[in-house]
């Protein structure tokens, strides 16, 4: 059985991050079982393997964390659902971009609950939605906003980190950073597409299509 934990209260980034790493060592000595792990962070900013510092505009704005994980600059605030993955890879096929394929695609199943089409673009990551309420770009496309990020780290085949999913977070404190790097799109929440949805919604939403993107727990390798 894969452990489900939802935290009611904002968690402090380096908490978070040493209960993770905690868990995924935990996972693969098998002292522990997997675990999806729901929570919102106070405002920060994350800073991945490949940010650049020039995409820091304001960096007096939030805190900093500097993370080992893939990815550029992410905001991370209320309002934001982030979820960390702790799952054997290892386990499941020991495939990485079939592990990521599955988390983009845990997303859209999940904006599809909402009656939203998450879509994916080639060089860009994360999960975007288009916008035809917004004014065309410079080449008369439509445009596109940012919807959730992802980022994941392995160690020995087990998971970290994951994914940030917006519900209801202020969108002025993406305004401190390049999110991921892309400066021609921009981004966008559940409730700013419009849906009056609250946080309890997504979570039951994420559990309910889990299992059809990822099954059950592994067993013994």
């Amino acid at each position: 059985m894969i452990e489900w934990k939802i935290s009611p209260e904002p968690v402090a980034y380096d908490d978070a991050l040493a209960e993770m790493e905690a868990r995924a060592a935990a996972i693969r000595e098998g002292r522990a079982q997997e675990m999806i792990w729901l929570l919102e962070h106070p405002p920060l900013y994350t800073a991945g393997t490949s940010a650049r510092i020039e995409d820091l505009r304001d960096p007096d704005r939030f805190p900093v964390h500097q993370v080992r994980r893939g990815g550029q600059y992410t905001y991370h605030g209320p309002g934001q659902r982030v979820v960390y993955v702790m799952l054997d890879v290892g386990g499941r096929g020991r495939d990485v971009r079939r592990f990521v394929e599955q988390l983009e695609t845990w997303v859209i199943a999940t904006l599809a609950e909402f009656g939203i089409t998450g879509e994916l673009r080639e060089g860009r990551v994360g999960v975007w939605v288009t916008r035809p309420d917004k004014p065309r770009n410079a080449a008369g496309a439509v445009a596109e906003d940012k919807i959730a990020a992802i980022g994941v780290k392995l160690r020995k085949w087990v998971s970290f980190h994951g994914l940030s999913l917006n519900v209801e977070p202020d969108l002025a404190h993406f305004d401190g950073i390049v999110p991921c790097g892309i400066t021609d799109h921009g981004v966008t929440s559940l409730v700013d597409l419009g849906l009056p949805v609250t946080m309890a919604d997504v979570d039951v939403a994420l559990h309910r299509t889990f299992a059809d993107i990822f099954g059950e727990a592994p067993g013994p390798r």
